[in-house]
């Protein structure tokens, strides 16, 4: 792992750094290009201006790890009404969620019944809830309670994380389920001996999984893939693989974040393919903004740039 990527993971575990760094003015500017701002109105907002680009909207509600069942209700409330706002507003808007923020620590009964409630107003008005993954202690409990939705007939999607060494093996049971699926790098620290270490292990795996994710067994069992890279390297390689394979190009989508390679964005949608832009909201942005900027410690000089206005 090198040291920007591993100062900067240890940036967003740090308890002291998210209680002070969020009160810097030079980082609160450093993340206004990248979130739009921290209400679901502002997050909304976001939304209406993708739109006519031809480009649709992921909305996630900030924070994790919460460990009160009220408070983890509370959430899934909030997910209802957003989606319910999402429908009034007219976008297409999907909602992304962490399980530990409806209550994963609380035990999974509860956290799957807070999903449950989250996936069933969501089949009210047409949507597809999609589950964050978090850290490899969470896997095998999120692919379970993804698993359980899925067969009760929710519209549910799940992330899976190309530098850990399981994925692969993980497509074995998700393939078979026709589930959507959303390829990530990865964000968490993780040891070498479940993940791969470097940055070309983690970008070849990368492209293994998606061209799995798109080859005629995954095609046949009605899998979707969304692509979570910014990384203009594997964006060529998937759009010729794609060509190569003859393979439609409205038939997966590309991922990418609210602020992030906004060309590209456009250049993309302009081509024909679908892209989805994840839009994030809420007051506990900074471990997320850190893990952003981990995936690709590249993005710390895009972000001084924008902070100096180059």
């Amino acid at each position: 792992m090198g040291v920007m990527r591993s100062v900067l993971l240890a940036g967003s575990e740090s308890v002291w750094l998210r209680e002070h760094a969020v009160r810097w003015r030079f980082v609160r500017g450093a993340t206004k290009r990248f979130m739009p701002g921290e209400r679901l109105e502002d997050a909304l907002g976001a939304a209406r201006e993708l739109a006519p680009q031809g480009i649709a909207a992921i909305l996630t509600h900030l924070g994790e790890n919460v460990a009160d069942e009220a408070e983890a209700r509370a959430v899934a409330d909030h997910y209802i009404r957003a989606q319910e706002q999402v429908r009034v507003a007219g976008v297409d808007a999907e909602m992304s969620v962490k399980l530990t923020q409806l209550g994963l620590d609380l035990g999974a009964e509860a956290c799957y019944a807070n999903l449950r409630r989250i996936a069933e107003h969501a089949a009210t008005v047409g949507r597809t809830v999609w589950i964050d993954m978090e850290g490899s202690a969470y896997t095998d409990v999120t692919l379970d309670i993804h698993r359980r939705l899925k067969q009760e007939g929710h519209s549910v999607g799940v992330a899976v994380q190309a530098y850990l060494r399981r994925t692969n093996a993980d497509l074995d049971t998700l393939i078979p389920l026709g589930a959507a699926v959303r390829l990530v790098k990865g964000a968490y620290k993780e040891p070498a001996s479940i993940a791969f270490p470097t940055r070309a292990e983690v970008d070849e795996s990368f492209f293994q999984l998606g061209a799995r994710l798109l080859g005629a067994e995954a095609r046949a069992a009605g899998v979707f893939l969304g692509l979570g890279t910014h990384d203009p390297v594997l964006i060529r390689r998937f759009e010729a693989h794609v060509a190569e394979q003859g393979l439609p190009k409205d038939g997966f989508e590309f991922e990418m974040l609210y602020g992030i390679r906004r060309e590209e964005q456009q250049r993309l949608a302009t081509d024909g393919y679908r892209i989805r832009v994840l839009v994030s909201y809420g007051d506990y942005w900074f471990p997320w903004y850190m893990r952003r900027l981990a995936e690709r410690p590249a993005n710390v000089w895009f972000v001084v740039k924008n902070i100096f206005g180059r």
